[in-house]
């Protein structure tokens, strides 16, 4: 079987969209070679990525991979976490953790999410320029996401350092990032064992009572939970701030008043994913798409980067038009459904609306075309998005 190298170029990391569009025209379900040179299937049709995101036959869980594929290494105390799960592990864990995502409860941290994106800003007051990714959307869901945790304040600057260097190491220095996930074990153990001493009220408080009295977590699904907790509320959030300020700053005629803005988030969800590339699965059985066999224990992408540009979903796709009917995937589809989307929404919603609100003139400080973007094929974020205040 033919496997072409997925062309992950510096190009492809300023604008992937070209490619995404090729794939999907030319072989919505191909074979490639990805940068690790595991082979992986990419699918990048909307309606083959949606009805697969719902499909049982595919899997999340690891041991239903034929072994190609190497992805990210974990510690077993951090990889028993929802996104290696499928039923019934998953739908267990996932009710357990759902209670603190409810609409109220994400509602009611809207005060304070406020209070940050407020003092952030205004710590840049008074400056001609500033980088909004360093500033305002790296910071800002390290906040929110310690708050929801308990982490305490004194602690978040390292945990933003360790997670940027597991995701992003040093080019000369790869092993950077096991050192760091080893780092983000060992302070987790001592959070959660300084929890369980005193407990406060917050999420892992929460879970480490549900997990010491009613026996219904297990030390690792405890500490890898609250690892998936504290790098998927970090990560993912920071880039959706950035790109999401980017589009707005090529496109100032977009609508950001409050009666308008959730339809603009939503678009800018749809138009730039921070994540287009979602977790893989691997089918438990040979698999048809878009009549193309996938063998059992493959390992499949979902490209939600080229399925929420899909001109069969979208219509003129590559415009920004907030409102527009269809709903983005950005999010997922099916039981692996981002448990914290909520809070996400309410997040951008926010950030987006405070920094446009107190900087009327913002504007870019350097051409769009010289911006730096994250090599990874996986996420879509910003390096720095350097901006003029005033």
């Amino acid at each position: 079987m033919t496997t072409a190298a997925l062309p992950v170029t510096e190009a492809f990391f300023t604008d992937p969209y070209p490619l995404y569009r090729k794939l999907r025209d030319e072989a919505p379900v191909c074979r490639v070679e990805l940068p690790d040179g595991a082979p992986a299937w990419l699918v990048t049709r909307y309606a083959e990525v949606r009805a697969l995101l719902a499909d049982p036959r595919l899997s999340v869980d690891k041991s239903n991979g034929n072994g190609s594929w190497r992805g990210f290494s974990l510690p077993p105390a951090l990889d028993a976490n929802l996104l290696n799960m499928d039923p019934p592990n998953h739908t267990r864990i996932r009710k357990l953790v759902s209670q603190a995502f409810t609409p109220r409860r994400v509602a009611d941290l809207r005060p304070r999410i406020q209070s940050t994106a407020d003092a952030l800003l205004d710590a840049l007051a008074g400056h001609s320029e500033a980088d909004l990714v360093r500033d305002y959307a790296g910071p800002l869901p390290v906040a929110v996401i310690s708050d929801l945790l308990g982490v305490p304040e004194a602690d978040r600057h390292e945990f933003r350092s360790w997670t940027d260097t597991m995701f992003s190491p040093p080019p000369d220095d790869r092993a950077a990032a096991g050192r760091a996930v080893r780092t983000i074990h060992a302070y987790l153990e001592g959070l959660l064992a300084a929890k369980r001493a005193q407990p406060a009220d917050d999420l892992l408080s929460a879970l480490i009572a549900a997990r010491d009295d009613d026996d219904r977590l297990t030390e690792d699904e405890l500490t890898s939970l609250a690892f998936l907790l504290l790098f998927a509320g970090y990560e993912n959030t920071v880039h959706a701030i950035g790109t999401a300020l980017l589009t707005l700053l090529r496109r100032p005629g977009l609508a950001t008043g409050p009666e308008h803005l959730g339809a603009t988030i939503e678009e800018l969800l749809r138009y730039e994913p921070p994540a287009p590339v979602l977790l893989r699965r691997f089918p438990t059985e040979d698999v048809e798409i878009a009549g193309v066999t996938v063998p059992r224990g493959e390992t499949v992408l979902m490209v939600v980067g080229a399925a929420n540009r899909d001109p069969d979903a979208f219509a003129e796709p590559d415009e920004v038009r907030p409102g527009r009917s269809g709903s983005h995937l950005t999010f997922g589809h099916g039981i692996h459904y981002c448990l914290a989307a909520p809070l996400a929404r309410l997040e951008l919603e926010v950030a987006i609306g405070t920094a446009v609100r107190r900087f009327p003139r913002l504007r870019l400080a350097v051409p769009a075309d010289e911006l730096g973007w994250r090599p990874s094929y996986r996420t879509r974020g910003l390096v720095a998005l350097p901006v003029l205040l005033d």
